[in-house]
């Protein structure tokens, strides 16, 4: 009986880490064929895609950067949908939580790999993150539902790096920052390495190293993988993130739902929170069981908080995280022995009215 309670339980937890997207159109060829990489997105939730060396009216090489990685997203294909910054329709703002940062002058892109992370288990989706000969190798799901395969060795880290490059070929921006949400935090990690890599190596251009990573309810399987040799990839992740600290990447993480720390469902990986910038927020207007809202909750407070002002911590005249806070107050949160916790604002969505305190990591 305990055996089938801990089951049912650990798929109700997981089935939520799969959320909907916002209701932005997509043509049907964007689904009938394989489309991955990255979209820049300008005011209204328009948005065109990046192609190498043709212009884009959402994109300017000269300006800040934000880029946005989402998570597992199951069934999208045959439903025509992905993320973008419209989310009313998951409990967000009435409100294009993008916009702040148009009219701050930044570039806002999104990295789609939707089609690829489209399984039925997570697990099969984290895989081709890093692997691409996991349990489902590289296949992708079409608008009818069929898979089909991809051949050449690249996983969705390697594809999505080489997308990424060839379109910020010319990129000569003072910032950029790349944040992923749920599964999407893995690729916001493993992204940043690869950069990182290439400006060591002199590759790429200094231009291109992030200098902020924001993990968004992040989420990492339990268990060790064989394509890690037999790592977790909380573990294999944590490493990465020390190599981005040591080079002066700033890393922050916020956390809205109990479904990334759940033992049921993913790592906690508490050993990571020890050396980042680690928020709990809290968002007590949905309900208990609105566990899928609570997930989604963090991609859209991140990016809608860049409007606001950073929070206060209660006692202090230190400054809170949030996507506003300066890089330089980040860094000096990851070297803290606290977290911050969520004490006032959460019975409403608004981040203007958000007050934290600290508590010990």
């Amino acid at each position: 009986m305990k055996k089938i309670l801990t089951t049912y339980i650990t798929l109700f937890v997981i089935s939520f880490l799969s959320v909907s997207a916002s209701a932005a159109s997509w043509p049907n060829s964007t689904f009938s064929n394989l489309d991955y990489g990255l979209y820049w997105f300008g005011s209204g939730d328009n948005y065109q895609k990046a192609i190498p060396g043709n212009a884009n009216p959402y994109y300017n090489k000269n300006k800040k950067t934000i880029i946005y990685i989402h998570g597992w997203l199951i069934d999208s294909s045959v439903k025509k949908i992905r993320e973008s910054f419209d989310v009313s329709s998951r409990g967000g703002p009435e409100e294009n939580v993008a916009e702040g940062w148009i009219n701050a002058g930044y570039n806002v892109g999104i990295l789609y790999w939707n089609q690829f992370s489209d399984e039925s288990e997570v697990k099969d989706a984290e895989a081709k993150i890093w692997t691409a000969e996991g349990p489902k190798a590289m296949r992708w799901k079409r608008l009818n539902g069929s898979y089909s395969n991809v051949t050449g060795g690249d996983n969705v880290t390697q594809l999505l790096y080489k997308n990424l490059i060839a379109n910020l070929a010319d990129f000569q921006g003072p910032e950029l920052r790349i944040a992923g949400h749920s599964l999407g935090s893995q690729l916001a990690l493993t992204l940043s390495d690869a950069l990182l890599t290439g400006v060591q190596t002199n590759n790429l251009r200094a231009q291109l190293l992030p200098q902020r990573v924001a993990l968004l309810d992040y989420f990492y399987s339990n268990g060790g993988k064989a394509y890690l040799g037999n790592a977790w990839v909380g573990e294999e992740s944590r490493n990465i993130a020390k190599r981005l600290i040591n080079n002066d990447i700033a890393i922050e993480a916020y956390r809205t739902s109990v479904v990334t720390s759940s033992l049921l469902a993913g790592d906690a990986n508490n050993a990571l929170i020890d050396i980042i910038a680690f928020t709990e927020v809290k968002p007590w207007y949905f309900a208990p069981w609105e566990i899928d809202k609570k997930h989604t909750a963090a991609r859209w407070y991140y990016f809608w908080s860049f409007s606001f002002a950073s929070p206060t911590i209660k006692g202090t005249r230190d400054d809170g995280a949030t996507a506003s806070t300066s890089t330089s107050r980040i860094k000096e949160l990851m070297q803290s022995t606290q977290k911050l916790v969520q004490r006032e604002g959460v019975w409403t969505r608004t981040p203007g009215d958000d007050q934290f305190i600290y508590k010990n990591k």
